[in-house]
């Protein structure tokens, strides 16, 4: 019988992408498939040296530090289903730094919790020669349209603080059920996040959650439906849904919050998924300060409802 190699020490030298990581977190990234316990284990036990000498998990690397990593034996690759390559994404902003892609709707951001992979596995994978490729935020699964990859930790930094400062202004585009009447109308409602009895993520509008504040505004409306373009001052989640939904005017296709007599109804009518589209982006670049204003037109099959929604609903306007 064959015996499998026995796993060796190996070296690396930290490069500038991962310069400013926590030792952890780049353990976690680079031995993939071994168990995070296992990661601090031999941590604490100094069996991983930076420059000859131990650190502990909170250690910060530095761009030439060497890593000496001891010998880990991972799970069975072919217990794992590889990623899928996948189609190329529609990329509408890319340099050096960065990356904004249009996101198809469907697909998670990232696997985990019950998802094998999501977007940046499969843009990892088509990119194998990028040493680094982070996402910056999030869109649910069901949501299409901007998202932001840093492709250096550099930028990676400088856009959590923009976001947290509320720096990076992102706008949405929903097709409500109702005749949204307002122009423009700030909404300030408190958002707490609870699980269910299955383990599943929800959000409800509750004076002790944390601060939220959407900025809506009436693009068209028709008779029972409105499309409104959401303007996000802090990044909640679900927080356009549950915002709205609150209101009394809940998203249409939305499968967590909507009204779903409503939606078996529009999926006869051919919406078949939820009416959210992460449609403009603007913030300043992260290293050169430039200004970036990105777009994404909505994918054809919301465009396609709208126009089904023109021909058979009533206009109104005001």
């Amino acid at each position: 019988m064959a015996l499998s190699k026995a796993p060796a020490v190996s070296h690396t030298r930290v490069d500038e992408g991962s310069a400013g990581q926590r030792i952890d977190n780049f353990l976690v990234r680079i031995c993939k498939g071994v168990p995070k316990s296992h990661i601090y284990r031999i941590l604490r036990s100094g069996e991983v040296r930076v420059n000859s000498r131990r650190v502990d998990q909170t250690y910060r690397l530095q761009e030439g530090d060497e890593l000496r990593i001891p010998p880990i034996r991972l799970a069975d690759k072919g217990a794992v289903a590889p990623v899928p390559v996948g189609k190329a994404f529609d990329i509408v902003f890319e340099d050096e730094a960065l990356l904004v892609l249009d996101k198809p709707a469907g697909l998670a951001v990232h696997g985990g919790s019950g998802v094998s992979f999501g977007v940046i596995e499969q843009l990892r994978r088509q990119r194998p020669e990028a040493k680094f490729l982070e996402l910056v935020h999030r869109l649910d699964r069901e949501t299409s349209g901007l998202l932001i990859v840093a492709k250096k930790r550099s930028a990676l930094t400088v856009l959590h603080d923009m976001m947290r400062e509320g720096k990076v202004q992102k706008r949405y585009l929903t097709l409500v059920a109702g005749r949204w009447l307002n122009p423009q109308q700030h909404v300030r409602l408190a958002l707490h996040k609870y699980l269910l009895e299955n383990g599943e993520r929800r959000v409800s509008v509750n004076p002790e959650g944390k601060p939220a504040h959407s900025i809506v505004r009436l693009v068209k409306r028709w008779s029972g439906y409105s499309l409104v373009e959401v303007e996000l001052k802090t990044g909640r989640t679900h927080q356009i849904r549950v915002h709205l939904s609150h209101l009394g005017f809940p998203l249409c296709g939305d499968d967590k919050y909507g009204d779903f007599a409503l939606n078996k109804q529009l999926e006869k009518e051919g919406l078949k998924r939820m009416f959210l589209h992460a449609a403009k982006l603007a913030f300043r670049h992260p290293l050169t300060d430039q200004a970036i204003e990105l777009s994404a037109p909505l994918p054809a099959e919301l465009e396609g409802f709208v126009a089904f929604v023109e021909q058979t609903r009533e206009r109104e306007h005001g």
